[in-house]
């Protein structure tokens, strides 16, 4: 298999991750193992060349690399943030050419890539890329295009399958995957739309799942020819291998074991707990109802939806009154807040689950929320996801 996609640099400050891979260099790594002979066709950076090429060959990826000057790099500041992007060159490279039985394409920062292949995967990472598969000559007798919801809604208005199908019809595309993050995905065709579930990881560790997936993807409907719905089940048991152990390369033969997740409710609200009286804990609970509701969530947040104004009594009341029509609730623990360990307890007394973010916890002041069956994480992404999938 060929995959063209870009090398960049990857930081990310919590949980702690230096890395150059990119879409490109982490899908190559993905499927080395069940596509041997994979090629990458990317621009690096010349500071990189030698590492990329022995790196890659250590997955068994030949690698076929045009040296650019640039250092290009997205730093993140947990795995759900928005990447800050550095080092991006003034004007686009020439496109490089990716021509194969099978080819797996992302969209690239730098340049492009020109497609001549039997079976094509399309991830454009972007919305401005997703309908312009064929716009630099690209061409493939069959053509998947796997994107977010994001990307899908901003290229085409909604993204729902009536989009996917638009997509297909404007793409001459044979299918579309939405990936859907704690959802799963989306599998549309011209006559059929299929949901495929998220599965279970123990921990969510975000940056990459997409390129891994599309990878996996690529290899099941492009090279082995399964069925769409069938590929895209594979690529979801693979990021949620991914996500839980950072191993990039995929073995099917783990996956099997691998248990679905129930379909989380949007339309159920998640209560937000978490102290809001200094600028940082005011952060994290921004920060974490922004991500939630990127994800779809419905959130019930006391400073958003209560507010500071009032007497105790009256914001007590309000608060315990949104807490009780809520499903889960997520917790920051932060300092051990005597009003969010009370929205804890008072929740786990009326039988609401509870997601408890506790980075840097002591030991004993768990111990209710151990003894009260609360789920305990000390990662950020994690608890996100975990909220989510518990209002299923």
């Amino acid at each position: 298999m060929i995959v063209a996609g870009g090398l960049y640099r990857e930081e990310c400050i919590r949980p702690a991750w230096s890395r150059i891979f990119g879409s490109g260099g982490r899908a190559a790594a993905a499927v080395s193992r069940l596509s041997p002979g994979t090629r990458l066709v990317a621009y690096a950076c010349k500071g990189w060349v030698d590492d990329v090429e022995h790196s890659m060959s250590a997955f068994g990826v030949a690698t076929d690399l045009q040296p650019i000057p640039e250092d290009i790099a997205f730093h993140y500041l947990h795995p759900l943030s928005h990447a800050e992007l550095s080092g991006a060159p003034e004007a686009r490279y020439r496109s490089l050419r990716a021509v194969g039985e099978t080819v797996l394409r992302f969209g690239y920062v730098e340049g492009d890539a020109l497609v001549d292949a039997k079976r094509a995967v399309f991830d454009p990472q972007n919305a401005d890329e997703v309908l312009r598969f064929r716009e630099n000559g690209s061409q493939a007798e069959a053509l998947a295009i796997v994107l977010n919801e994001v990307e899908l809604k901003l290229a085409m208005g909604d993204a729902g399958e009536e989009a996917a199908r638009g997509l297909i019809q404007h793409s001459r595309a044979s299918v579309v995957v939405i990936k859907r993050g704690p959802l799963g995905a989306t599998v549309v065709t011209d006559g059929l739309a299929a949901h495929v579930p998220a599965y279970a990881a123990n921990s969510i560790f975000k940056i990459g799942s997409g390129d891994v997936f599309s990878a996996i993807f690529a290899q099941r409907w492009g090279e082995e020819n399964k069925d769409p719905v069938v590929a895209a089940d594979t690529a979801s048991r693979a990021v949620a291998s991914y996500v839980e152990t950072r191993n990039t390369q995929v073995n099917l033969s783990a996956l099997t074991t691998i248990l679905p997740r129930p379909a989380p409710d949007l339309a159920s609200k998640i209560y937000l707990a978490g102290p809001f009286f200094t600028l940082a804990q005011r952060w994290m609970v921004e920060e974490a109802r922004m991500c939630l509701m990127s994800l779809g969530a419905n959130v019930f947040s006391p400073i958003h939806d209560v507010g500071s104004h009032g007497d105790a009594e009256y914001i007590a009341k309000r608060d315990l009154d949104g807490l009780e029509q809520c499903s889960v609730v997520l917790a920051l623990l932060d300092g051990e807040d005597a009003g969010t360990l009370f929205e804890v307890g008072h929740a786990r007394r009326h039988g609401i689950p509870v997601v408890a973010l506790a980075e840097t916890p002591r030991p004993e002041s768990l111990t209710m929320l151990q003894g009260t069956g609360c789920k305990i994480v000390s990662d950020f992404s994690t608890a996100i996801y975990e909220a989510i999938w518990g209002t299923a």
